[in-house]
């Protein structure tokens, strides 16, 4: 639970530094990366589970 407050404020941070500098490029990266992290995560979560199928 607490590393979700630190992501939150992590990412009001980035917020804050885009719309302060209108550095608007940053925010698809961070998108991206944030949805390539969930990706990564949901991936290692179901790959034990495949392996037993087979």
């Amino acid at each position: 639970m607490i590393f979700l407050r630190h992501l939150w404020y992590l990412l009001k941070e980035i917020g804050g530094f885009a719309w302060y500098n209108k550095a608007w490029w940053i925010v698809p990266i961070i998108l991206i990366m944030l949805v390539l992290a969930l990706i990564i995560v949901l991936g290692q979560t179901t790959a034990p589970f495949i392996y037993t199928l087979f």
